[in-house]
C-alpha cells in the first residue's frame, strides 16, 4: 500500500483545480506577516517541515490574535471563544497552542470582580450605584469626608471600623452604601449588602434547610458587611442577642469593619432594639450598642426625602 503522502500527491497531479487553489491557500499562508515571522525565527525548518505542518500554519493564520479581528469578547471570532492560538517549536515539529485572549481575561476579571459584591434583596440601582454621583451631593459633605478616608486607608489594608449611617427617610443612605461597596470591588474586597430585615428572614428560614451556621459564617466572616436599615422591624431577644451580637462580637474581635444605615441615631436604635416581646432589656440592647461603636464610626446624614422627587 502506497503511503497516503504520495497518494494524495498524485491525485493533485491529476486534478488541476484542486492544486491551483492548493497553491494559492499555500502562498496565502506563508505570505501572512503573523506566519512569515514565526518561519523567520525557526529557519531549521525545511520545506518538507512546513508543507506537513501548512493545515496548523492556516488554522494559526485564519484566526484573531489577541483580539486583533474582534470587536469585543461576545464578537470573538475564534474556534474557542476567548483564545488566541500560538505557535511553538518541538523537536522540529510545528505545534499549536491556545492561551487566553485580552479580552478574555478581562471578563473574567470583571466577573471575579462581580461576585465580590454580593448582595441579598438590594435592587439594580443600589447594585450600579457611583461615588462619582456621591460627591456631587454637598447635603452629604461629611459622610462623604469619612467615607473618602476609609477608602484611602482601604488601599493598604481594610480599615477595623466602617460608618453608622443614619437620618432620615430617603435621603440616600441605602445608595451611598452600594456606591461604597463597588468601590472597595475595585480594589478586590468582598462586600455583602443584605437589607436588614431580610437578613432577619433569612436566618429564620436556614433552620428549615439547616443552613444556620453556614450562614452565620457567611456573615461573621465577609471581608466588608454592609446592614442596611437595622432597626426598621422589630427583633426577636434570640436574634438581637444570639445572631446579631454574634456576628458583631466576631467581627469586633477580628477587626472586621461593617457598615449600617439606619433612620436611628445610636440612643433611638438601642431603645428599640431593647424592646421585646419578653418587654424591655436595657443591658442587652446597650451590649449591642457597644458593639456597633467598635466597629463603626457614627455619621448623621441630612439633606431631602430623594424618594418624592
Amino acid at each position: 500500500m502506497k503511503p497516503i503522502q504520495s497518494e494524495l500527491k498524485a491525485w493533485m497531479d491529476k486534478n488541476e483545480n484542486f492544486k491551483t487553489n492548493y497553491t494559492r491557500i499555500k502562498n496565502e499562508i506563508l505570505s501572512d506577516p503573523s506566519v512569515k515571522a514565526f518561519l523567520r525565527d525557526h529557519p531549521e525548518l525545511t520545506d518538507h517541515d512546513i508543507e506537513k505542518n501548512l493545515m496548523r500554519l492556516y488554522e494559526y493564520k485564519s484566526q484573531s490574535k489577541q483580539c486583533d479581528r474582534c470587536a469585543s469578547f461576545g464578537e470573538c471570532q475564534n474556534l474557542m471563544q476567548g483564545y488566541s492560538p500560538v505557535l511553538s517549536m518541538d523537536k522540529n515539529e510545528i505545534r499549536l497552542s491556545y492561551e487566553k485572549c485580552h479580552s478574555r481575561i478581562q471578563v473574567e476579571e470583571q466577573e471575579a470582580q462581580q461576585k465580590l459584591f454580593q448582595s441579598l434583596y438590594m435592587p439594580k440601582e443600589i447594585l450600579e450605584a457611583k461615588m462619582s454621583e456621591v460627591i456631587q451631593d454637598k447635603s452629604r459633605i461629611s459622610a462623604i469626608g469619612e467615607i473618602i478616608s476609609f477608602l484611602e486607608e482601604a488601599k493598604s489594608g481594610l480599615p477595623k471600623k466602617g460608618l453608622y449611617l443614619h437620618g432620615s427617610f430617603g435621603i440616600g443612605k441605602t445608595y451611598l452604601l452600594g456606591a461604597i461597596a463597588n468601590e472597595l470591588k475595585k480594589r478586590n474586597y468582598s462586600t455583602t449588602l443584605i437589607y436588614m430585615p431580610e437578613f432577619v428572614r433569612e436566618i429564620k428560614g436556614s433552620f428549615k434547610d439547616d443552613s444556620f451556621n453556614e450562614k452565620i459564617d457567611f456573615f461573621k466572616k465577609a471581608d466588608v458587611l454592609m446592614l442596611d436599615d437595622i432597626g426598621a422591624e422589630l427583633q426577636s431577644a434570640w436574634f438581637r442577642d444570639e445572631v446579631l451580637g454574634s456576628v458583631l462580637q466576631y467581627r469586633m474581635m477580628e477587626g472586621l469593619p461593617v457598615f449600617f444605615s439606619s433612620n436611628f441615631d445610636l440612643n433611638e436604635l438601642e431603645k428599640e432594639l431593647a424592646s421585646t416581646r419578653n418587654g424591655v432589656e436595657e443591658v442587652k440592647a446597650g451590649r449591642i450598642i457597644e458593639r456597633i461603636k467598635q466597629v463603626s464610626s457614627v455619621v448623621k446624614m441630612s439633606g431631602k426625602n430623594r424618594r418624592d422627587e
